[in-house]
């Protein structure tokens, strides 16, 4: 048998692993977005770190410049992406008190 202490401590490990499984779900709906190019390219990613959405203005392909389209659409992805591991690291401290836990959510 465990001593109560250690029951205590695996009860609140418990706890902490349900609400961990529900942020998991709720960021899966949860979304942030970054824009480059003054607007003309914004990436819109998910809780899951999942780009869900890419929208170009129409009139960056008047300026037919491929290489700085690319280069639009690899800033508002990557911007997008650090705003999503912000909400997650976040959200995460707010379940586990600041407590950094290797591996879980790439934190």
């Amino acid at each position: 048998m465990f001593p109560p202490q250690m029951q205590q401590l695996m009860k609140q490990v418990q706890k902490i692993q349900k609400k961990i499984a529900q942020l998991q779900e709720e960021l899966a709906e949860r979304t942030v977005e970054a824009s480059a190019g003054g607007g003309m390219v914004t990436a819109v990613v998910n809780g899951r770190q999942e780009v869900v959405e890419v929208r170009i203005d129409p009139e960056i392909f008047q300026s037919g410049d491929k290489e700085m389209l690319e280069d639009l659409i690899v800033a508002a992805v990557n911007e997008a992406l650090r705003r999503s591991q912000e909400m997650v690291q976040e959200e995460m401290a707010k379940i586990t008190g600041g407590l950094n836990i290797p591996g879980l959510f790439g934190t």
